[in-house]
């Protein structure tokens, strides 16, 4: 699996580029498209952010079934992964955690059903919502400009990147 991007604090808010030695959370993330070349994001509405489905993965899971349970779980959908396109790694150094995402592209195959958000999740307003690639992109960008907040700024980040490497790929598929 291939390096999509490394985060350091420094790509955060100009502080610490320093990598961190050991794992502190282990997860599976990525795009979940529709069959009219949408994607799926997740809108936290208390905080008025974006970001894409996923999250940890939990103790005997695979990454893989740990991103279809995700993407279960937060949009309701069945999915079925494409590919695998590579891993993030965001080094949150002021803070000591370091989060690895495995990523991936992932196919809604089954009608949504309701979701089981966590008490965080429900907590902070987790909406699903289908848009364009270039809609998602776009939004993500500009929250990258106005976020000042540390943590969210390190998924605007990821995110961005996972968004970014798969548009890359699918203009080289056309």
């Amino acid at each position: 699996m291939k390096l999509i991007r490394r985060f350091t604090d420094a790509d955060a808010f100009g502080g610490s580029s320093e990598l961190l030695p050991v794992v502190s959370r282990y997860a599976s993330r990525g795009v979940l498209l529709d069959g009219r070349a949408r994607v799926g994001m997740m809108y936290l509405s208390k905080l008025d952010l974006y970001k894409l489905p996923g999250g940890g993965i939990e103790p005997g899971e695979t990454r893989e079934a740990a991103f279809v349970r995700e993407i279960r779980e937060e949009t309701g959908w069945e999915a079925e992964i494409l590919r695998e396109i590579g891993y993030v790694e965001e080094h949150k150094y002021v803070n000591r955690f370091f989060q690895y995402s495995y990523c991936y592209v992932a196919k809604a195959v089954r009608d949504r059903e309701e979701t089981t958000l966590s008490a965080n999740e429900a907590r902070l307003g987790m909406q699903f919502v289908w848009m364009s690639m270039e809609a998602a992109v776009e939004k993500m960008r500009r929250a990258q400009r106005s976020s000042l907040d540390l943590s969210k700024r390190f998924m605007i980040l990821r995110d961005l990147a996972i968004l970014e490497q798969v548009q890359s790929e699918e203009g080289g598929r056309s």
